[in-house]
């Protein structure tokens, strides 16, 4: 199973295993990864799951959609940054496995 590893702000890692299919967000949110608030379950409604994801792996995630509701979403996160998306848009696949994703310091 593809692994992920989550940074908390303050550089806690957590490696784990996400289901292919299964979001980032809820990824984190089943492994009671801290740092990812999920508000509104998943639905792109709340920007509380707000990563950056690293660099060397955001060409293969993606970036968000123009005019998307995430890239809305977005524009509500505090210190959004070029590499920002919400981990809830973004599905597991096995080609991400080892992707790294970092948290902000808050999700509000």
């Amino acid at each position: 199973m593809p692994k992920v590893t989550y940074i908390e702000h303050d550089g806690t890692r957590h490696r784990v295993e996400v289901p292919v299919g299964l979001s980032l967000m809820r990824g984190a949110i089943d492994n009671n990864v801290p740092g990812i608030d999920a508000d509104c379950g998943g639905q792109c409604a709340c920007a509380t799951c707000h990563v950056y994801v690293e660099p060397a792996w955001f060409d293969k995630t993606g970036a968000p959609i123009i005019g998307s509701q995430e890239e809305s979403m977005l524009s509500f996160a505090a210190a959004a940054e070029f590499n920002s998306r919400l981990a809830c848009q973004i599905a597991m696949r096995k080609e991400f496995d080892g992707v790294t994703v970092t948290m902000p310091q808050g999700q509000h």
